[in-house]
């Protein structure tokens, strides 16, 4: 992690709110945590943005944190169309048949228990990874789950908050006149 601003931090903290809104609810849905850290602005770092996540993360709702959930598809279905959930969920892509119909009938049967979808941070994960943790999660209390949930969207906006600032932002207008 750099200590200093980047050209795409620069950009993200100089954006008018319109359009800054929008770029963080695709990192995060909850609308709290991205009023918080659109007030946070600017960040001298991108460490200094990622722990803004994190105390805006610490201090959601359950309400807050089933709205910060709604934005996430099941595991092994990533929304058609959309990039950054098929990168993230990656590593279900080439499991088997006979994976993925368990990791669907586990999804289900979480989904059933908690009344949300099964929330885990998918980068860099193998479908055996990703369907033990279900298998390990599901005979956690409510209380439980939801701070393993609230611990892992922190983990899935870390990695969404570096790739808006460093990749997204830092190809604007201004580096085409590079």
């Amino acid at each position: 992690m750099t200590s200093s601003s980047t050209p795409g931090l620069t950009r993200f903290n100089t954006l008018a709110d319109g359009e800054a809104t929008p770029a963080l609810h695709e990192v995060c849905a909850s609308a709290t945590w991205g009023n918080t850290i659109l007030a946070g602005r600017p960040y001298a770092t991108e460490e200094a943005l990622l722990s803004a996540s994190d105390a805006a993360m610490a201090e959601l709702t359950a309400e807050d944190l089933a709205g910060a959930m709604a934005g996430h598809p099941p595991i092994g279905r990533p929304k058609p169309g959309d990039p950054t959930s098929s990168r993230e969920q990656r590593g279900m892509a080439g499991a088997s048949e006979e994976l993925k119909t368990e990791m669907l009938e586990l999804n289900l049967a979480y989904q059933e228990r908690f009344g949300h979808v099964f929330l885990i941070c998918a980068t860099g994960a193998t479908g055996e990874q990703m369907r033990d943790a279900v298998k390990s999660r599901i005979g956690n209390s409510p209380e439980q789950e939801q701070e393993i949930v609230r611990t892992e969207l922190g983990k899935i906006n870390r990695i969404r908050l570096t790739r808006l600032v460093t990749e997204t932002l830092a190809e604007g207008p201004s580096a085409q006149d590079s």
